[in-house]
C-alpha cells in the first residue's frame, strides 16, 4: 500500500494527513507524537476516534502537518483528515464514519470585525445627550 493523503480543516486549523501501513504511530510536524503535541487526554481521544471506531488503531502510521488555529480546532481538523484518509483506503468504512459524524466539515468560522464597532456584533454604547 502506498501513502494515502487527505486534508482536514476546522476554524483556522489545517491538517494535511499522510497515512501508510505501519504500527500505529502518529507523528505531528515531523517530530512530535500525539501524546506530546496534544497534552490533554480529551484532545488525544478526539484525534483517535475514527481509528478506534473502525478498530484499526495499530495498523497505520500517520504523518501530519498541522498549521493554524488552536489546539481544539487542530485536533478536530486532524480527526476529519484521518477519517477522509480511511475512506480513501477502504470505501466500505464510509457509512460507519459518516454515521458517527467524522466526515462532516464543521463550517463555523469566526465572523469578521466591522468598522465603527468594538467587535463583530457588539456596538459602542449609545448616548442620547
Amino acid at each position: 500500500m502506498e501513502v494515502v493523503n487527505a486534508i482536514g480543516r476546522r476554524k483556522a486549523a489545517v491538517a494535511r494527513v499522510y497515512v501508510s501501513e505501519g504500527k500505529g504511530n502518529i507523528i505531528i510536524n515531523k517530530k512530535r507524537s500525539v501524546e506530546e503535541y496534544f497534552t490533554l487526554p480529551t484532545l488525544q481521544y478526539i484525534v483517535k476516534q475514527p481509528l478506534e471506531l473502525l478498530g484499526v488503531s495499530g495498523q497505520y502510521d500517520i504523518k501530519v502537518n498541522l498549521d493554524g488555529g488552536g489546539f481544539k480546532g487542530q485536533a478536530e481538523a486532524l480527526r476529519l483528515g484521518i477519517a477522509r484518509a480511511l475512506v480513501e483506503i477502504n470505501a466500505e468504512n464510509k457509512s460507519q464514519l459518516k454515521a458517527a459524524g467524522f466526515l462532516t466539515r464543521d463550517p463555523r468560522e469566526v465572523e469578521r470585525k466591522k468598522p465603527g464597532q468594538p467587535k463583530a456584533r457588539k456596538r459602542f454604547q449609545f448616548s442620547k445627550r
